[in-house]
């Protein structure tokens, strides 16, 4: 890669937090961020490669030009980060908040719990489709009816 190809230095982050399709953060000049995914917590800084994680439920946390900290609680999600510099995140919910201790407690135990939630009903959706895709097989023993016939 020659010197014109490279991307311009980094000194902030311009961090946008969208939770279905809203704008919740829009922050430019941030200096550092931390997020969690699967794996664990991870920061990043101005200047850092291209990244694209998907992230569980958990606090992020970022440092303004400031040096002011914000957090806020995200359940899952798609992180984005580009030029070192543009950072998108699109979260199903996210919850700011001025106590981490709160966050991290109250609201990512309720997060996580609709979490849990939507995944069992999904589960029970699925195994729904199957059984109904089960009895609607032709020539199944024990459906009582003639086919394309609801009993």
């Amino acid at each position: 890669m020659n010197a014109a190809d490279a991307w311009p230095r980094a000194n902030a982050i311009h961090l946008v937090l969208s939770s279905l399709g809203a704008v919740v953060v829009d922050a430019p000049g941030v200096r550092s961020v931390r997020a969690q995914d699967a794996t664990g917590s991870f920061g990043l800084w101005p200047g850092h490669e291209d990244l694209l994680v998907v992230l569980s439920v958990g606090l992020l946390s970022w440092r303004d030009a400031q040096d002011a900290w914000h957090w806020c609680a995200v359940r899952s999600g798609v992180l984005t980060l580009r030029r070192g510099c543009e950072l998108q995140i699109a979260s199903r919910e996210a919850v700011l908040g001025g106590d981490p201790a709160q966050l991290e407690h109250t609201v990512l135990e309720q997060l996580r719990q609709r979490q849990l939630t939507e995944e069992h009903a999904r589960r029970e959706s699925h195994q729904i489709e199957v059984q109904l895709l089960r009895q609607l097989q032709p020539g199944r023993a024990g459906m009582g009816t003639a086919p394309g016939v609801w009993p």
